[in-house]
């Protein structure tokens, strides 16, 4: 399986910003997906996750400002982020999530993709 994420960047406190997550040699549509993040000296952290009937689940630091949503056509899993704080500021990963408890399904990661709130 290959994750590719993108649209991170710069961002001022209160922003908004989409960030996607292209997969291949998975088979999508049959897979729980997860955004996770890991900030400088943290450990990597559940962000949210959505079923294949498109039902999200969100970890409380983000509910009511992040959406995550997936588009099975396309292979992509997004994560719409908005009233961003400093605290988002991490590396945002996508990877399969087992329910229940959306622990990552896999070990593999790929790259990651920047987001710095800061004004």
């Amino acid at each position: 399986v290959q994750l590719q994420a993108s649209g991170g960047g710069l961002v001022q406190p209160g922003g908004s910003l989409r960030v996607s997550c292209v997969v291949s040699g998975s088979i999508f549509r049959d897979n729980v997906w997860g955004w996770y993040r890991q900030a400088p000296g943290k450990q990597r952290e559940y962000v949210a996750a959505i079923n294949r009937a498109g039902q999200p689940n969100y970890a409380d630091s983000v509910s009511g400002r992040f959406t995550i949503s997936r588009d099975n056509s396309k292979n992509t899993v997004y994560l719409q982020m908005n009233s961003l704080k400093p605290e988002d500021t991490a590396v945002y990963y996508c990877n399969k999530a087992k329910a229940p408890t959306y622990a990552p399904g896999s070990d593999y990661w790929g790259q990651g993709t920047q987001v710095t709130v800061s004004s």
